[in-house]
């Protein structure tokens, strides 16, 4: 991997609060993601099942955890199963974890070949009463693939019926959304590297340059600096295409004049940072470009005071509403007197404001957590509100990353340039 070692502690703490959670004789498994195809003999770079990694730190294929806190073998408590290596697999793909790695990354000691799982889970399903099933649960999940988790739900039922069947996922969605001092220390990773990338690109962007041109500068800055590259799909979309919100194509020209908006940022050991800046193609804001700039960025500013222990999302959203509708009054968007007179369940501010304010940020870039339940200490939130003019052909949406705490939200992107004048500065040196 290229992210430096994690030390084990924290997947032996984060399985040690998973265990509290479950009923007695409970036993659970957690499955590795696949290798996707793509066409021929191709296959796609692998991405770990975030679940498995976090009560694991394993970030290899063909990889089971098993849990039975209550197992009266105590080797089976936790039990890891990987792919077994040899020489063959070495020439052709590289060094596989052997079982003294997978022990030291993981903190589990016992440490069977992936060949041995069957006997072993059979064993253990004759003593325990709970099974405790892995699925992807994110509310905005549109799985058509078929993952190992659901094989082996299929095949787990069908050979052991008569066992009452759990969810994991809502405990993993509960203990995900509190971050650890060192998952907080990894996003940290993540968005110096992500700064990194932005500055980079600060004296690289003008007139004629194309938007794939400032992604292969991201892309470079990126991986440079430990990161497998992007933590999602890179938004590099300037003059009309800032109003598409998620526009990913990137081949467009830049032309002199126009903003352009980059939803950019970097993973690091598979954490996620979020980014969105807003740059003047030739290095200066107009008038009336700089105008939405500064009312996105005090909404901004409100916004992030308010993630706070004890606030509602949805209740959070309706508040920075109210603010952004201020602000398009300002800039003649909106008339107050038809906001006045507006439906409450649509209000005006979404023709021009039609996203989300925040959302849960991890090991996932839309992280898991509770939407219906109360903001937490330890949480990490974006905060990206958004003006889209598409009459003017301008958008502007800024985004930081938040961590909530006790006292107040922490920026965790407060040294990344976003001060309009600060950002013309900085384009404009040699």
């Amino acid at each position: 991997m290229r992210y430096l070692p994690i030390s084990a502690d924290l997947f032996t703490e984060n399985r040690k609060n998973f265990i509290q959670k479950l009923l007695p004789a409970s036993l659970t498994v957690f499955n590795s993601n696949d290798i996707m195809p793509t066409n021929a003999d191709g296959t796609m770079p692998f991405r770990q099942n975030n679940d498995l990694f976090w009560l694991s730190g394993i970030d290899q294929e063909e990889t089971i955890l098993l849990l039975f806190p209550d197992c009266k073998n105590e080797q089976h408590r936790e039990v890891l199963f990987v792919r077994e290596t040899n020489e063959t697999i070495a020439i052709w793909e590289g060094e596989k974890l052997t079982k003294q790695k997978a022990t030291e990354v993981s903190g589990i000691k016992t440490v069977y070949w992936l060949s041995q799982f069957h006997q072993v889970f059979s064993a253990l399903m004759f003593e325990c009463k709970n099974v405790y099933l892995n699925t992807n649960e994110h509310t905005r999940a549109m799985v058509e693939v078929e993952t190992r988790d659901a094989r082996f739900i299929k095949w787990c039922k069908e050979k052991f019926p008569t066992h009452i069947y759990q969810r994991s996922a809502p405990i993993m969605h509960e203990l995900r959304a509190i971050k650890s001092h060192t998952e907080i220390e990894l996003i940290k990773a993540a968005c110096q590297i992500t700064e990194k990338g932005f500055r980079r690109v600060l004296k690289f962007i003008k007139p004629g340059v194309t938007e794939y041109e400032i992604e292969a500068e991201l892309i470079h800055e990126f991986i440079r600096n430990r990161s497998r590259g992007f933590a999602y799909t890179p938004i590099i979309a300037s003059g009309f295409n800032a109003c598409v919100l998620h526009y990913i194509e990137n081949n467009r020209t830049c032309k002199d004049g126009e903003v352009i908006l980059l939803d950019v940022a970097a993973e690091y050991a598979n954490y996620a940072s979020d980014l969105t800046r807003c740059l003047p193609i030739n290095g200066t804001f107009t008038k009336r470009q700089k105008e939405v700039y500064n009312a996105v960025l005090r909404v901004m500013k409100q916004a992030t005071q308010m993630l706070v222990p004890g606030t509602f999302i949805d209740e959070y959203h309706k508040e920075v509403g109210k603010i952004m509708e201020s602000e398009l009054i300002g800039l003649g968007l909106l008339d107050k007197h038809e906001v006045a007179k507006q439906n409450p369940d649509a209000p005006l501010y979404k023709k021009y404001f039609m996203h989300g304010t925040s959302h849960f940020m991890g090991l996932d870039v839309h992280d898991v957590g509770f939407r219906n339940e109360p903001i937490k200490a330890g949480m990490v939130f974006t905060c990206e509100p958004g003006i889209y003019i598409r009459e003017e052909n301008l958008g502007i949406r800024l985004e930081n990353d938040i961590l909530v705490t006790d006292s107040k939200p922490i920026d965790l992107m407060c040294s990344i340039p976003i001060e309009a004048d600060e950002i013309e500065t900085l384009m404009h040196e040699n």
